[in-house]
Parts: structure tokens; C-alpha cells; sequence
């Protein structure tokens, strides 16, 4: 192995653990700092997993930890176990009224809420310090490059043109096109642009895209077929950049929301889905592009872990937030056979896609191909 691959790996791995120790201590942090306000006592803060490399007390008995495997960590909270899970020695030590478990339905479920809470927080703070810093980074509606045999070909529309309107909807940005191209697959319009200072109506029938099948689908976005040029805009001031901050944070989250929906309805194949393996490798690319680009990435990560804790499925956040719900309404705890069945479907479907993930990564970077290819 040469000292270059040594030298790519070692960024990867660096990377990649910054990256995820970032995302999932904000995360914890939320849970700390909500349920140390709402007086439930923290036993334990780790940052990472596995043995302690160091850990000690602080002032008010909190453990905190620095652990040997620096990817995520953990929280718990004093009386996190209900009172029948808990042994004869738990219950001695625990502090009257500092317990998690004796706090109100409200209490326990703003706890939970402030980790997913914080991810958007950090994403926000990202976005708005890079506006402010570095300038914001954005696809604009001009045209760099446009697609061979695509209905933009067809229309007659240049590489250096800039898209206005679809037809009655004006275009500002990229997101506005794309917005108004769902629900357009196949239809015939009229695409403005401005080209060499004059604005040209041209006419164009739409793309239609096919499913993760090849099925084709008219209620399916509709496509152009053009490579949009990306520009970075000046710095901004404090307060523009912290609506910057906030659009983009939003901006973000529509996004995500978005690819999983057409990922659901079969818009796009599952084979889209990044794993862990994607993250070290887009942790790493990133980390060689700069640590603007490394801090971005880890603002959009960020939105879609807030995303995810917030699914109603058991062992998540969400699935947690659902059982106080249900509390709350009927005024008593759900069954304990209920729960366990449910939080284990939770474990068996969450390691599931871990694990699909992980076979999706693999696949994405040619791992089977070259095993067929050397095995056959």
C-alpha cells in the first residue's frame, strides 16, 4: 500500500469520525441540556463508544467520557428505565425527583424532542456562519452544459442561458424549476431564457422520468436535461446571513423530505440511499475540498439525522415521542408487552436498512462487480 492511499484512508477515517462525533454530540447535547432544565440528573455523557480513555466528574456528578471508538456517543439520563425494569440497587440510588422517569409527559417528551431539535440548530448555525464567512454556495438557473438527446437538445437551449420561465411560472432559482417540473413529465410548454441579454420563448416537450423499474410515470417530475452552472455569492451581513442561514436550513429540509417521498412512491430507486460508507466517503472528499466544505456537509447531514429521530419508529426519538402521545391520551402507559413488541420490530427493521445501507454502499462502489468479475 503506498503512502498515498495510507494518507487518503487516514483523512477518510479522520474525517469521517469528526463528522459523525460532531453530528451526535450536538445531538446528546440537546438531551443533556433540556433534561438537566427540567431537573432530571445526567449519569453519564460519552463521547464515543466502548472503554474509557478518560473520563471524570463534574461539579454536579455528571460522568463524562472520552472513549477508545470516536464515532458518536451516548447520554443517560437518571432513572432513564421504568421502575418494574429497574433492580433493587438502581432504585437505592436513585435521587428523589431528579429521576427521568418521575418527571410529567411534557417534560420527558421536550427531552426527547431537543436532540433532533439540536440537529437544526447546528445546520442552522452552519449555514448562516458559512453565509457569513465564506460566502453561500448555490446552483443558479444558468445553463453550463446541456444533455445530448435531452428535451433541452431538442428545444434548442444553449449552454450559457439563463432559464426564466417555465411556461407561465417565473423561475428565480434551480429549487423553483423543480419545484414546478413535478407533476410535468411529458407535458408541452414553453421554456424562456435569456440569452445575450434578449429574453427567447422556446418551445419544449418535457422529459418523462421512469421509476427504479424503467416504468414510466406522467405524474412523475418532468425533465429537462441540463447541467446548471454553480456560483459562490459574496459574503453576507450578520443578519442577512442568519435568514440565509434559515432558508437554507429549510431549504434542506424540504429536500430531504422530498427524495425520501420519491423514494416511496417509486420516483427514484432505493439504490439511492446512502449508508454509512457513503458518509466516510463524501466525509472524506469533502475534508480534501476544505473545511467550509466539511462544515457544510455536516449542516446537511445534521437536517436529515434531526429527520430521521423524528420518524414514529420504535427505539428513534419519533417512535418515543409516539408512546408519550399515546400516554397522554389514555392517561397511562402503554402495556409493557406492547412495548417490547414494538421496540423490537423497531431493532429488527432499523438493522435492517443499517445493514441494506451498507450493502447499497458496497454495490455503489463496484464491490460485487469485481468479485463476479474475479471469482467467474
Amino acid at each position: 500500500m503506498s503512502i498515498t492511499m495510507i494518507h487518503d484512508y487516514l483523512r477518510l477515517f479522520i474525517s469521517f469520525s469528526f463528522v459523525l462525533c460532531v453530528l451526535v454530540m450536538v445531538h446528546e447535547l440537546g438531551h443533556y441540556l433540556v433534561a438537566r432544565w427540567c431537573g432530571v440528573h445526567i449519569d453519564v455523557f460519552s463521547i464515543g463508544f466502548g472503554p474509557a480513555i478518560v473520563k471524570w466528574h463534574d461539579r454536579v456528578g455528571t460522568e463524562w467520557r472520552l472513549c477508545v471508538v470516536p464515532v458518536g456517543g451516548y447520554v443517560r439520563p437518571h432513572g432513564f428505565e421504568d421502575p418494574e425494569d429497574a433492580s433493587e440497587e438502581q432504585k437505592a440510588s436513585w435521587i428523589a425527583g431528579r429521576t427521568f422517569h418521575d418527571k410529567p409527559i411534557g417534560a420527558r417528551a421536550l427531552v426527547i424532542f431537543a436532540g433532533p431539535f439540536f440537529n437544526f440548530i447546528l445546520a442552522f448555525v452552519i449555514f448562516a456562519l458559512l453565509s457569513a464567512t465564506v460566502g453561500k454556495t448555490q446552483v443558479s438557473n444558468k445553463v453550463m452544459s446541456v444533455i445530448q438527446g435531452s428535451a433541452a437538445a431538442h428545444a434548442g437551449v444553449k449552454p450559457g442561458d439563463v432559464i426564466q420561465r417555465l411556461g407561465q411560472d417565473r423561475i428565480t432559482t434551480v429549487n423553483d424549476l423543480l419545484d414546478h417540473l413535478m407533476g410535468q413529465a411529458g407535458v408541452t410548454t414553453t421554456l424562456t431564457v435569456q440569452r445575450e441579454g434578449h429574453s427567447i420563448v422556446l418551445p419544449i416537450t418535457l422529459g418523462v422520468a421512469s421509476n427504479a423499474k424503467g416504468v414510466v410515470n406522467l405524474r412523475h417530475k418532468g425533465q429537462i436535461g441540463v447541467v446548471f452552472a454553480v456560483e459562490t455569492l459574496a459574503p453576507l451581513p450578520m443578519l442577512p446571513a442568519i435568514v440565509s442561514g434559515g432558508q437554507e436550513t429549510w431549504d434542506t429540509t424540504k429536500q430531504a423530505l422530498f427524495g425520501l417521498w420519491s423514494i416511496l412512491t417509486g420516483g427514484h430507486s432505493v439504490k439511492d440511499l446512502g449508508g454509512p460508507l457513503k458518509i466516510a466517503q463524501l466525509s472524506g472528499k469533502a475534508a480534501q475540498d476544505g473545511f467550509a466544505s466539511l462544515l457544510w456537509l455536516i449542516a446537511v447531514l445534521s437536517v436529515n439525522l434531526g429527520l430521521i429521530n423524528l420518524f414514529p419508529i420504535p427505539l428513534l426519538d419519533g417512535g418515543r415521542l409516539v408512546v408519550y402521545a399515546i400516554e397522554a391520551v389514555r392517561g397511562k402507559p402503554m402495556s409493557k408487552r406492547l412495548q417490547e413488541v414494538s421496540f423490537s420490530v423497531g431493532f429488527v427493521f432499523l438493522v435492517g436498512i443499517f445493514l441494506f445501507s451498507i450493502i447499497n454502499d458496497l454495490a455503489s462502489f463496484g464491490v460485487f462487480k469485481r468479485l463476479f468479475y474475479e471469482f467467474s
